[in-house]
């Protein structure tokens, strides 16, 4: 298996260096821990503080305070067709970059389709664009890395033709059931029969299936035609920060920061120790 590298690099003021040291470790564990093996992948994530100590090779996840372009924030191809992603800064921006660092992860390229039953009842067999964050990628449904909110994806089983309740359909449980779309979520599919694009929404009080007609996809991949025509507001503004979620992980990350605080006086008492034993 060829591991993927990928680098989180800040440029934007908001971000210190401990935060983006923190971040860069959960991203790393849900990589490692959580997504490599549901999914069979190898990839770690390192932070860096600037583009320039990038080593080649590496995948950039960069955060920015200027993006606020519908369709300019997520996952991108540089001039050499290699993943790179943009990420807008805002109280949820670690939610934000766990998202894109699963999709980068699982579709590099953001071509990949998957066959199944179309969940319009007229359709027959369609092809689902692979987004594994999509479906419940609100904060309702994140969980936490080592304190910070990381989003919740889904597994291989997402796209099974039936239900088994014994089934793990995302990572935490949230979804269900085959291709099920949670309150903030979403999911895409092309019909092979008309040549259209389809998106069953879940951002209002209800679900709703939109005709997204005939794309061109020229020059770039599916997944970015597809971003350009969906407008997921939480991943520019971020999260209402009285969300139960979101709160939540405000305190469990509280509590990691005082339980290393103390680790790390623990370990400078120790060093003290050696040093006078050693003299």
């Amino acid at each position: 298996m060829v591991p993927n590298y990928l680098a989180l690099v800040s440029e934007t003021s908001e971000i210190s260096a401990s935060e983006l040291n923190r971040v860069a470790a959960a991203l790393n564990k849900q990589a490692t821990r959580d997504l490599g093996p549901i999914w069979g992948l190898d990839a770690t994530v390192d932070a860096f503080i600037d583009l320039e100590d990038i080593p080649i090779g590496y995948w950039p996840i960069i955060v920015r305070d200027d993006i606020d372009v519908p369709g300019v924030s997520g996952i991108h191809s540089d001039r050499e067709g290699q993943p790179l992603s943009l990420i807008q800064y805002n109280n949820s921006w670690s939610l934000t970059a766990s998202h894109e660092m699963l999709e980068m992860l699982v579709d590099p390229y953001g071509n990949r389709l998957i066959a199944g039953p179309s969940l319009k009842d007229d359709q027959g067999r369609v092809e689902y664009l692979v987004e594994v964050a999509d479906a419940s990628e609100a904060a309702d449904h994140g969980y936490t890395v080592n304190g910070i909110l990381m989003s919740d994806f889904y597994t291989p089983h997402f796209f099974d033709p039936v239900h088994d309740p014994s089934v793990r359909y995302s990572y935490t449980g949230a979804i269900t059931r085959p291709r099920e779309v949670l309150p903030g979520g979403y999911i895409t599919w092309h019909d092979p029969v008309s040549g259209q694009w389809w998106q069953l929404t879940y951002f209002g009080a209800a679900q709703e299936i939109r005709d997204l007609g005939r794309i061109e996809i020229g020059a770039e991949s599916v997944r970015a035609a597809i971003d350009r025509v969906t407008e997921v507001r939480q991943l520019i503004a971020g999260v209402d920060p009285t969300n139960p979620r979101l709160r939540s992980a405000i305190r469990a990350g509280e509590a990691v920061s005082n339980s290393a605080d103390r680790k790390a006086e623990l370990w400078r008492e120790q060093i003290e120790v050696l040093k006078a034993d050693a003299s």
